[in-house]
């Protein structure tokens, strides 16, 4: 009889620590850990910005009833086919326990950019009296705005814009280089030796762009790279 002390201490000690490892089996993640791990990750992936711009990374918020089991070290990363943008996924997973989500991530930089002073039309060409410097917080990377009238030269709008708009590189497009019908020298290298001959571009081209070009001596089409305004290299 005397015995059973001990054993009912041994009991004791075994089922008290039932309920310890069961809680630890079921203790869930802690979701705004995730969400500071897509933020760090993302911020990592969008690379050098222009000097006194402030990045912001916005990582949307998961569902509060989403039950995960926790994780030691989880891992965030870029599933195929997404890429850095004013908007896009995230991931973040687990190798054990095996588990992933996704989060959809906002970035927005506050930067010095050229905003329109005045309305402008779709085709338009601006100049420096056209637009003014603003900081502005806006979507996306600083890389896209305007920051210097400079870059302005050679572009136009490519639609109308109001006052106060903030220009960035897709609103700007490259000024045509080669237009339809234009005469343009074809010029090609074969056997180490440079041959030219006369050509008519039969549609537009940009700066850098490629064109269809018919040959006035042998009737032929051929496709070329625009490398100045009257001409346009064909082949390597």
């Amino acid at each position: 009889m005397r015995m059973l002390p001990a054993l009912s201490l041994s009991v004791a000690l075994l089922t008290a620590g039932v309920p310890a490892m069961s809680a630890q089996a079921d203790a869930t993640q802690d979701l705004a850990i995730l969400r500071n791990t897509v933020s760090r990750f993302a911020m990592g992936l969008l690379g050098p910005q222009p000097q006194g711009t402030q990045i912001f990374i916005e990582p949307g918020a998961l569902d509060a009833r989403l039950r995960l089991a926790q994780c030691a070290t989880p891992e965030a990363f870029l599933p195929a086919g997404a890429k850095p943008a004013a908007r896009f996924t995230v991931g973040v997973r687990c190798a054990s326990p095996a588990w992933s989500v996704y989060l959809p991530v906002t970035v927005e930089s506050e930067v010095p950019v050229l905003v329109l002073r005045v309305p402008a039309a779709s085709g338009a060409t601006l100049t420096a009296a056209d637009v003014e410097p603003q900081r502005r917080r806006v979507p996306g990377f600083a890389t896209l705005y305007l920051t210097d009238t400079a870059q302005l030269a050679g572009r136009h709008l490519k639609q109308s814009a109001p006052p106060g708009t903030a220009l960035n590189t897709e609103l700007l497009v490259a000024d045509i280089k080669v237009k339809r019908g234009q005469r343009v020298a074809l010029i090609a290298r074969t056997g180490g030796f440079e041959v030219r001959a006369q050509g008519e571009a039969i549609a537009d081209a940009r700066p850098d762009g490629r064109v269809r070009v018919q040959n006035l001596s042998s009737g032929k089409i051929v496709e070329g790279n625009v490398e100045t305004a009257d001409t346009v290299r064909v082949g390597p």
